[in-house]
């Protein structure tokens, strides 16, 4: 029984000693495998650090790592957002291509191409630093003007500048198949022009500013320099929407204050000479619009209408600069400069085209030339010069 009992507790001791020599066993391997995991872990962190401007804390990298996957997922939408940010602040240094297309070459429409440069040069977007420019003028050709707006698709512009309903027309028509904003300037009436709906807001991505003649301004202008005139003249074409739209209304106002229209329509600038013939014979004074085909040709006018000592009133500065009497009209490089700033939010993604309304500057200025006045023998009311935004004393050609 002793010998049994002595036999047991050897027994018992091997297998306690055997049991412990496995469990230290598989202590160090979990120990090991541990080990191996916490430092594979601490040197995916620690390598992840390394892209940040703080080196890692070891410390802490052990912990961090239980997390690896979340963690990892984290840096990987942070980095992603960092990278949008740089993106975002690189649209500083950005180019652009910008089409400016002209209907017809003469003063008022010059005066809007510049205004337009400054108002985006005022923004920051300017020519030669970052920013290329395309123009071509359709010298008052309407196949001419689809053909412009073709080209400056053709050459990826990322925005075309239209100056005049014609060619805003054929801009927005050409343009709208590639969805390349278009920003138009001296349109009369862009609802009219089927280029914006009937509450201002644009019929696509195009937009810009009018020159909405201010008609009731200049009719009691012209009662008050011509006490005794009856009837005026005024040229226009009709295949321009907006001339047709600007005779509707002085036709409208002119008895209020004791006039009436004689219209001389033309098709194109062959027709005029003989229109301007015709009409001179039957006005007593001559009222200019933005008619671009009729503007191109206004230096012919006013020399027979010199002829006659008849007066021609302009729509705008530059008009009169060359020669008319007098305008209650707008600042052309003032309409370019507002222009160009509504450019400037669509090129820098600020808005699109088609989240703005066309403008109109209200407005309207006096402008005299005391040159004119003396070769006619009219003598401008000293109210009207008193309150003038300007008045010249030579003729310009």
């Amino acid at each position: 029984m002793l010998i049994r009992l002595k036999y047991v507790i050897a027994h018992t001791w091997d297998f306690f000693y055997v049991f412990k020599a496995n469990q230290k066993n598989q202590e160090e391997t979990i120990m090991k495998k541990t080990t191996k995991a916490l430092l594979l872990a601490a040197m995916t962190v620690t390598a992840l650090a390394g892209c940040s401007s703080k080196p890692a804390d070891p410390a802490a990298t052990a912990t961090e790592a239980v997390t690896t996957t979340a963690a990892a997922d984290t840096t990987a939408a942070e980095a992603a957002d960092t990278t949008a940010a740089k993106d975002a602040s690189a649209e500083d240094g950005k180019s652009y291509t910008i089409g400016i297309g002209q209907f017809a070459e003469h003063g008022s429409l010059d005066n809007c191409r510049d205004g337009f440069l400054q108002g985006l040069a005022d923004e920051g977007i300017v020519e030669g630093q970052n920013l290329t420019i395309l123009y071509e003028n359709a010298q008052a050709d309407g196949g001419t003007a689809s053909q412009i707006i073709n080209n400056f698709i053709s050459k990826k512009a990322d925005l075309i500048c239209a100056i005049a309903t014609p060619i805003a027309q054929a801009a927005y028509g050409g343009a709208k198949k590639d969805n390349v904003p278009v920003i138009y300037t001296a349109v009369t009436d862009p609802v009219a022009a089927a280029l914006a709906n009937e509450d201002g807001t644009p019929v696509g991505e195009v937009t810009g500013t009018s020159d909405k003649l201010p008609v009731e301004k200049q009719l009691e202008m012209i009662r008050q320099i011509l006490p005794d005139a009856k009837k005026i003249g005024i040229l226009y074409s009709t295949s321009e929407v907006n001339s047709e739209t600007a005779i509707a209304e002085y036709k409208a106002a002119a008895p209020d204050y004791g006039f009436e229209i004689v219209e001389g329509a033309v098709t194109s600038t062959a027709d005029i000479p003989l229109a301007a013939d015709s009409i001179l014979e039957k006005a007593d004074c001559l009222n200019n619009l933005t008619d671009n085909t009729v503007v191109s040709s206004l230096p012919m006018i006013l020399d027979k209408a010199a002829k006659k000592n008849i007066p021609v009133f302009g729509s705008e500065v530059e008009q009169v600069k060359i020669g008319c009497l007098a305008s209650m009209g707008l600042d052309y490089v003032d309409l370019g400069i507002q222009t160009g700033k509504m450019a400037a939010k669509v090129l820098k993604g600020e808005q699109k085209a088609s989240e703005m309304n066309f403008e109109v500057i209200e407005e309207a200025a006096f402008y005299g030339n005391s040159k004119v006045a003396e070769n006619l023998g009219i003598t401008l009311p000293q109210d009207l010069t008193d309150s003038a935004a300007a008045i010249f004393t030579e003729i310009t050609q």
